[in-house]
């Protein structure tokens, strides 16, 4: 008997993104937070304490759940050694040529030998409907006639807009409590988000071979 393989898209929870939000199959939503870093070893005994606290509080102060996502990677030099690559070649001096090639060299050595990597850190803020009809419902019931595609066409964004309201009031108090932590946060755009759950499942396509334009 062959086996069926399923789709990749079978395995991914997402439905859509959608003016930056994550849409899952479920109906849930979900913002995502780029954050800045804060180098906490470099404060003193007093300021570690005070900042543990001040994360503490805010954490006992949300009613609802989030998700805190850190990303770690090897930094990719390949489109740094392309820029390079495509300046050397436009250079007419050539010792110029000469400083840029060994400059690369050095880079490439550099990034060889040691484990350079790149940190990213994100607050997944979740908003989940009501599963029945009427305000915050994703799915409002209508016991009438058969709507048209245009009528359920409107339920659905004006589903979306008003849940996408309470999930802005969310990130709001998320931003808050960031801000008093030293700590700056910036939500996802559309293609952001899409490049970052691309990566995520995509993973080996940061082996494969920068072509450079000539």
């Amino acid at each position: 008997m062959p086996i069926v393989s399923k789709p990749t898209q079978d395995f991914v929870p997402i439905k859509e993104i959608r003016d930056g939000i994550v849409v899952l199959k479920d109906g849930s939503m979900r913002m995502i937070l780029m954050a800045s870093s804060l180098n906490i070893a470099l404060k003193s005994e007093d300021e570690q304490s005070a900042l543990l606290f001040q994360f503490q509080n805010f954490l006992n102060s949300l009613d609802f759940s989030i998700q805190i996502f850190i990303q770690s990677r090897r930094l990719d030099i390949r489109p740094y050694i392309a820029l390079l690559e495509g300046r050397m070649h436009e250079q007419l001096d050539d010792l110029l040529k000469i400083q840029t090639k060994e400059y690369m060299e050095f880079i490439k050595n550099l990034t060889e030998t040691t484990n350079i990597m790149t940190k990213n850190f994100f607050i997944v803020v979740p908003y989940t409907a009501s599963v029945l009809g009427g305000k915050g419902s994703s799915f409002p019931v209508n016991f009438g006639a058969k709507r048209s595609v245009e009528e359920k066409k409107l339920d659905s964004m004006e589903a979306f807009d008003e849940n996408r309201t309470q999930l802005d009031q969310r990130a709001s108090v998320v931003a808050q409590g960031m801000s008093r932590l030293g700590i700056r946060v910036v939500e996802l755009g559309t293609e952001e988000a899409i490049e970052l759950f691309y990566k995520l499942f995509n993973p080996g396509e940061a082996e494969k071979p920068i072509s450079l334009a000539k």
